[in-house]
Formats: C-alpha cells, structure tokens, sequence
C-alpha cells in the first residue's frame, strides 16, 4: 500500500492517481492510502511523478512513501 502525504489538493491528487490505475481506500488526516499492484518502490516513485507532472504538482509539498505493514 502507498502512501501520499499532503494537505491540500487532495481531491485532485486521488483523480490523477485513480486515472493510472491505483486505487483509493482511505484518508486519514493528511494521508491518502492507495492500493496497487507491482513493486512498491517503483509505484511510489511514479505517483511522485505523476502529482509533479500536473500544472498545480509542482508547487506542492508532499511525499509518497511505502505503507508498513
């Protein structure tokens, strides 16, 4: 599971996500949990990169990290 770290935006960064193929399952505060499948790392770094490719992305202050199970 992934995790996105951000406080605004959220809306948008979970529209952008789902549309790639990663699947919303919660928020909590300022953490917005995804599933997908393929290695974790890799994901992660493509969420990065999907989020900074949008024109709001990269004025943004946010991490995606790997959930710990």
């Amino acid at each position: 599971m992934l995790v996105v770290n951000m406080a605004m935006k959220q809306d948008d960064v979970i529209a952008v996500l789902e549309e790639n193929g990663y699947k919303f399952v919660e928020k909590k505060g300022i953490r917005l949990f995804f599933e997908t499948d393929g290695d974790l790392n890799e994901k992660a770094a493509e969420a990065k990169a999907l989020i900074k490719a949008q024109p709001w992305g990269a004025a943004l202050f946010f991490n995606v990290e790997v959930a710990k199970s």
